[in-house]
């Protein structure tokens, strides 16, 4: 697929099947084009990818896309692919050849494995959805209607991995184990470590030290890819779009970022209102997006293995109720976790938060 024409198809799809549907949330067309371009998307200065769709009688009726992280395969010394973008219609034979069709190319170019669906990457929209059809998704969460995960099924994808999300709600507070709080208090008095918020001028300074405690508390995470220099101008970029200054924080002990935590108000709330464009009132429902949006998701909340037992965590935590009783944002969701972060998603139990939905990430052996 390389015409501009099949560009446009490929992302008009989810608009044709998703339509009538009262949860899934159209994308600004004008942001998927630039995503998919191979000059816009910094995901090219260390990864390919092909897009492919299915068609029949001249129908586009499937979409997908197979994908190699370089940087992905360095860090995990392997050779695995990934595909994405995943969309079709409920129909075995579709799904097949699609998920043939990104192997194929996965397999040309010595992938012995392939998971997803990415797109492109885990940190973007990644898994399919297999509990919370009811649930309208977050920012950078996918929404798939029931069929979706057994037509994987069928065309033979196996279960990798979930990923949950779980939700928070501030009068969930009274739920919190004290244990939180106490941890939360002894982080100054006894570590010497102070939290300070970003602001959107240091916005670029302050991800290099994001990067920092993400690149060393999530390195063993299953998908884990490190954040490149390009790749954190490109999220910076992202982030002055939904900055928030009561929501970006990072822990420092003696100038040394220990922690940091990246929530971002949930803008998919403004999206379905501008219905995929920014014209004639698309802009003016984004501008008034302080109006509009009332949850947040928490996307990123690490602290560097060193101090992991200082409480640094639980002082995020609490921090983020704090910002919830006096701002607009009520509750939200923070994930995803993996189901295999056992002390992760034991924190959101002691929060007093729940699972509400699952993303389930599919593998097949090429």
């Amino acid at each position: 697929m390389a015409s501009r024409g099949d560009v446009r198809e490929f992302i008009e799809l989810p608009f044709r099947l998703h339509s009538n549907s009262a949860q899934w949330v159209p994308p600004v067309r004008l942001e998927r084009h630039a995503f998919l371009s191979r000059r816009l998307n910094a995901f090219f200065g260390h990864g390919d990818a092909r897009l492919f769709l299915a068609r029949r009688d001249g129908m586009v009726v499937g979409r997908i896309s197979a994908q190699v992280d370089h940087a992905f395969n360095a860090h995990h010394a392997n050779a695995w692919g990934h595909f994405g973008f995943l969309e079709l219609e409920d129909d075995p034979e579709v799904a097949s050849a699609l998920v043939e069709a990104a192997a194929g190319w996965l397999r040309a170019r010595g992938r012995d494995r392939m998971v997803g669906p990415f797109d492109f990457t885990m940190n973007d929209e990644a898994g399919v959805l297999v509990e919370g059809f009811d649930l309208t998704p977050m920012i950078k969460q996918p929404w798939h209607p029931p069929q979706y995960a057994p037509l994987c099924e069928g065309a033979g994808l196996e279960k990798a991995v979930d990923l949950y999300m779980w939700n928070l709600e501030i009068a969930d507070r009274e739920a919190m184990k004290p244990i939180i709080f106490d941890l939360a208090e002894q982080v100054g008095s006894r570590h010497g470590i102070v939290l300070r918020k970003m602001s959107r001028r240091s916005l670029r300074r302050d991800l290099d030290a994001f990067a920092e405690v993400y690149n060393a508390a999530w390195k063993d995470n299953w998908g884990f890819v490190p954040y490149t220099k390009a790749d954190l101008d490109a999220y910076a970029q992202e982030l002055q779009l939904v900055f928030d200054p009561h929501w970006f924080m990072v822990a420092e002990k003696d100038g040394e970022t220990v922690g940091a935590a990246i929530t971002v108000p949930d803008v998919n709330q403004v999206l379905r209102r501008m219905n995929g464009r920014l014209l004639p009132l698309g802009w003016w429902h984004f501008l008034r997006k302080g109006s509009t949006v009332d949850r947040v998701r928490v996307g990123f909340l690490g602290v560097k293995p060193e101090y992991q037992h200082t409480g640094v965590a639980a002082k995020l935590y609490v921090e983020h109720f704090d910002m919830a009783a006096v701002t607009p944002h009520k509750g939200g969701e923070m994930g995803w976790i993996l189901e295999t972060n056992h002390n992760m998603n034991k924190a959101m139990e002691a929060m007093g938060g729940r699972i509400v939905k699952r993303y389930r990430v599919f593998e097949k052996v090429l």
